[in-house]
């Protein structure tokens, strides 16, 4: 996804950076209606300019933004996939799989949950 180069480029360990690369170009082979930019130095994907999910890198982990509401909905599920989280982020340990199938769970509840969504963020 050419939008995001500039992003990756900037990921010095090459692991981390095919890691985040593979989500991405999942995020966009399994969800291609979703807009694509990157806001705040990060990539994101969005649905009617309302904001989807996002995604950034740290030392330890990779973090997957979906709002607040997402995390709440699959508190379990993202527990039982080995990720901690806040109110804002799920962490991806760059030793754990991706859990791709929590991804999606995800993914299409903030579709479908903002669909009449006026707003970039939920109110």
């Amino acid at each position: 996804m050419e939008v995001f180069t500039s992003f990756l480029e900037n990921i010095d360990d090459p692991e981390h950076r095919a890691r985040i690369e593979e989500v991405l170009d999942w995020t966009g082979k399994y969800f291609p209606q979703l807009g694509t930019r990157i806001a705040w130095n990060k990539p994101i994907f969005t649905d009617h300019g309302t904001f989807i999910i996002g995604f950034s890198v740290s030392k330890k982990h990779m973090a997957v933004a979906p709002e607040e509401a997402g995390i709440l909905r699959f508190t379990d599920e993202i527990a039982k996939a080995g990720y901690g989280h806040t109110k804002g982020i799920i962490r991806i340990p760059w030793e754990n799989p991706v859990n791709y199938d929590v991804l999606k769970q995800l993914i299409e509840y903030n579709i479908e949950d903002k669909a009449d969504c006026t707003t970039f963020w939920r109110k």
